[in-house]
């Protein structure tokens, strides 16, 4: 069995926009080498965080050719290749240019709402159409099915390269279940910033982190001082962030963190319909804790 890569800090990254909403390659280009210099130990492209369902062909192409020039080699990158289709997702993964991919990023189907067994064979599918380390990723939030502890580590034992889960279920008790019955060299990997500490307490390796954008350096040093057993320390840092994570997604994702990453002068406050801007309101919040938090 393949062994997962994919730990630490994950940085899932935004796109970045202009004012007349073309993609600003050189703010994202000003992200990804603030993030390599401040703690990422690895980043997760073309998925939720990035807005991907708004971004033409072109647009996805040139984001992934310009973090991997920036990002390969130095830490390993996860691609974002998923959808309600088997057989279409399969046929990207096999037309797909992967040169400087780490491995694949895959979301449970959404809106059609399949069952387990459904489940187990779209990932079973999915899985035999590439060499490379598959990372299932399981929010029910956004796709209205959870993926089972149970249908986790059944794929987990059944194909090798199935690595990991980025589990955002909000569930500790299913997170402790997968984590208890899984087979050696397959992890479980946070998908909720807010959950990331008590989720490393029970043995996940990492996060893929939208905070990460705007704070990597603080975040990182909360999961490397839990890793070393540092938990106090870990926990402080854990509650200096607790107002922030409600507020980073109480208008949707990414429209917190890119409100925040506006108020550091970073990139521009602007998303893709139907994504709008944080309100006044949370952005006002946003900006009051980030100085009182100094940041």
């Amino acid at each position: 069995m393949a062994h997962n890569i994919f730990k630490g800090l994950g940085i899932a990254l935004v796109t970045p926009f202009c004012e007349d909403g073309s993609v600003d390659y050189v703010a994202l280009e000003r992200l990804v080498r603030y993030q390599l210099e401040n703690g990422a130990d690895f980043f997760c492209i073309l998925a939720t965080t990035g807005e991907t369902p708004c971004l033409t062909q072109a647009e996805k192409s040139k984001i992934k050719e310009l973090v991997v020039s920036l990002a390969g080699g130095k830490v390993p990158i996860l691609l974002g290749c998923g959808g309600n289709n088997t057989r279409a997702v399969v046929e990207e993964l096999k037309s797909a240019d992967l040169n400087g991919i780490s491995g694949i990023l895959s979301v449970c189907p959404y809106y059609n709402k399949p069952s387990q067994q459904g489940l187990y064979l779209h990932f079973k599918t999915i899985a035999a159409a590439t060499e490379l380390p598959v990372v299932l990723y399981n929010v029910p939030g956004r796709t209205g099915v959870n993926l089972s502890a149970e249908t986790t580590v059944r794929l987990a034992r059944d194909c090798a390269n199935i690595v990991a889960i980025k589990e955002a279920s909000g569930s500790l008790e299913q997170v402790d279940e997968i984590i208890k019955n899984k087979p050696a060299g397959f992890d479980v990997i946070s998908g909720d910033d807010a959950l990331t500490f008590p989720m490393i307490s029970c043995g996940a390796v990492g996060v893929i982190s939208v905070i990460g954008n705007a704070l990597p350096k603080e975040f990182s040093r909360m999961i490397r001082l839990e890793f070393n057993g540092e938990y106090e320390a870990a926990r402080e840092i854990h509650h200096r962030f607790t107002d922030l994570f409600s507020l980073l997604f109480v208008d949707g994702n990414p429209a917190g963190v890119k409100a925040m990453l506006h108020e550091m002068g970073m990139i521009k406050n602007v998303l893709r319909l139907p994504l709008v801007p944080t309100r006044i309101s949370t952005l006002q919040r946003l900006s009051e804790i980030m100085k009182e938090l100094k940041l």
